[in-house]
């Protein structure tokens, strides 16, 4: 019953709530992050949700577009701007999400949503990721976020999965928050972003 009903009507109640909480907040960031990015606060990028159907994901933008002298993006360091990586650093770049679990495209809690790219990359394990709508948080992010491997990240992710239920998801909840508080495992050894999944 959790898992079919309760749980959407909780994502988007608490979704629609924090939204209304968090606007002053959320004016702020985005009008900090339209000035460091040159009038773009919010990126948006296209995701892999519930059986795997794509859905357009919204984020603050932590990094500008800069490129070099033949057109090529600059390293993800380079166009970290200091307001997106306070922004990041904070989870606030996530707030955003909370538009698409109003819509449906994802739930509160759950796997992370990941590229499309990688769909055809999973073996059947990992695959099961998908057998739930995807989360802002999830049961990987609290146990070590984007610190910990890929191979190990799925192993999570496919755990949530068979063993949903409130109980699980209010412990991750307030994990989540203590895990924000203490900045832990935002990136991997060295990097500012995660490391691409290349497959098995």
């Amino acid at each position: 019953m959790y898992r079919t009903i309760f749980k959407r009507v909780i994502d988007f109640l608490a979704a629609l709530i924090g939204l209304i909480v968090l606007s002053p907040l959320l004016l702020i960031v985005t009008i900090g992050l339209y000035f460091a990015n040159r009038g773009k606060p919010l990126f948006f990028q296209l995701r892999p949700g519930l059986n795997g159907v794509i859905f357009k994901i919204v984020k603050f933008k932590t990094m500008n577009d800069r490129k070099d002298a033949s057109g090529v993006l600059l390293s993800d360091q380079e166009r970290l701007t200091k307001i997106g990586a306070f922004v990041r650093k904070t989870s606030l770049d996530e707030i955003p999400q909370l538009i698409n679990v109003l819509k449906g495209d994802m739930s509160l809690i759950g796997p992370r949503p990941l590229l499309p790219q990688y769909l055809s990359l999973y073996n059947d394990f990992q695959g099961r990721r998908h057998e739930v709508k995807p989360g802002i948080t999830g049961w990987a992010q609290v146990n070590g976020r984007n610190a910990i491997s890929w191979q190990k990240k799925f192993e999570y992710d496919v755990w949530y999965v068979d063993n949903l239920s409130m109980g699980l998801d209010i412990k991750i909840f307030f994990l989540t928050i203590k895990k924000v508080f203490v900045s832990e495992g935002i990136n991997m050894q060295g990097q500012v972003t995660a490391e691409a999944f290349k497959g098995n």
